[in-house]
């Protein structure tokens, strides 16, 4: 692959973290890799995209968590306590987590 020009693709992207990973490895490998591109971005963790811009990739996606969010709220058939607690976590994963019991160890 050495010289290639590379567009990494994921199902999905939670905080950017194993991108940098990949993206680094196919540098390594003298390939050009500025651009990833997942199917499902989350979206929540806020240095996600700074992550990856930090090393000159930008990253593209198809959806979205947000996106998810909006469409259950249109639809009507879903508890609107429910998708307010969703969109609660989404706003703070990692504080929601913690409040929850959990390990909160993805990148806030």
């Amino acid at each position: 692959l050495a010289g290639q020009n590379v567009l990494l693709v994921e199902d999905m992207t939670t905080d950017g973290g194993s991108k940098v990973a990949f993206i680094k490895a196919l540098r390594e490998a003298d390939c050009t890799a500025d651009h990833a591109f997942a199917f499902f971005y989350y979206d929540i963790f806020p240095n996600g995209l700074k992550t990856l811009a930090d090393i000159g990739v930008t990253h593209h996606s198809l959806a979205t968590w947000w996106d998810v969010l909006s469409v259950a709220k249109a639809a009507g058939t879903f508890d609107p306590a429910k998708l307010s607690e969703v969109e609660t976590f989404m706003h703070d994963p990692v504080g929601w987590s913690k409040a929850h019991g959990g390990t909160a160890g993805a990148s806030a």
